[in-house]
């Protein structure tokens, strides 16, 4: 990277570090001035000091903390991670087997748009009369829901393959299974990409919604149970725990993009 990119990515981190605080200083104001009731809005310190306690990394007594918000995460990333392993398998799988075929794009597209906008959450009720009140229908809804970015973006990566490709593998007399892991995936492995990271986003969403209309231990769960009781600091401290899941997440994703698609880089 040249000396011109560097101070491009250092001033566009350094805006959004200035957003931030920004926020942040909004968040304070409005809470120690009155605007909005401390029952509704904790200060950033009480939200700091319950993210902290119930991380298990406060210092304030002999435990450390209680260490709820701690489990309640490991169980929404848990769940996050598994729908959307399942989600990216069944969509490039399903994507691929649709993609890779002009006329099965064209007979099973209308299908696919006419489910595509249905709200993975509408299917709670749809689910939970099928699989019950368990882990397994908020794991099934998670990666129903997560599963369309991967696939749509699969089957449009498919699409857009030159045809010439297609010639050259006729004249090689290439399977179909051949074509597809030689020259289809590395020309659609873009949009798959950018589908996970999408797909990733909407299974910490519907995960966090299953836990709460399902009961379901996790962050979903801990927030709705917070705010039931007007604990505020600790909805907040939920809510910020999500944010950085959210972004910890992405960055990660991002990360793994850059390095798979290095050979798309100038």
């Amino acid at each position: 990277m040249n000396e011109a990119g560097r101070r491009r990515i250092g001033t566009e981190w350094l805006g959004s570090l200035a957003v931030l605080c920004a926020l942040i200083a909004l968040w304070w104001i409005a809470s120690n001035a009155g605007w909005v009731s401390r029952v509704f809005l904790p200060t950033p310190q009480a939200t700091f000091a319950s993210l902290l306690e119930g991380l298990n990394l406060s210092g304030t007594n002999a435990n450390g903390g209680n260490g709820e918000l701690l489990a309640f995460t490991q169980a929404t990333v848990g769940r996050m991670v598994q729908g959307w392993l399942l989600a990216s398998l069944f969509g490039v799988v399903l994507g691929a087997a649709i993609g890779v075929s002009p006329a099965v794009r064209a007979w099973v597209q209308p299908t696919l748009e006419f489910i595509r906008p249905l709200p993975a959450s509408a299917l709670l009720p749809l689910a939970i009369s099928i699989f019950g009140l368990n882990p397994g229908m908020v794991l099934f809804v998670v990666a129903f829901g997560a599963m369309w970015p991967v696939l749509l973006a699969t089957v449009h990566g498919f699409a857009a393959v030159e045809p010439r490709l297609s010639e050259v593998a006729r004249c090689l007399q290439m399977s179909r299974a051949a074509f597809v892991w030689k020259m289809g995936l590395p020309n659609a492995m873009p949009d798959i990409l950018a589908g996970m990271r999408l797909a990733l986003t909407i299974a910490l969403i519907v995960a966090v919604v299953g836990e709460m209309i399902a009961s379901q231990s996790g962050l979903g769960q801990a927030i709705l149970l917070a705010a039931r009781a007007f604990r505020a600091s600790d909805l907040f401290a939920g809510i910020v725990l999500l944010g950085l899941i959210g972004f910890v997440s992405n960055a990660l994703l991002a990360f793994a993009e850059k390095r798979l698609l290095r050979w798309q880089q100038p």
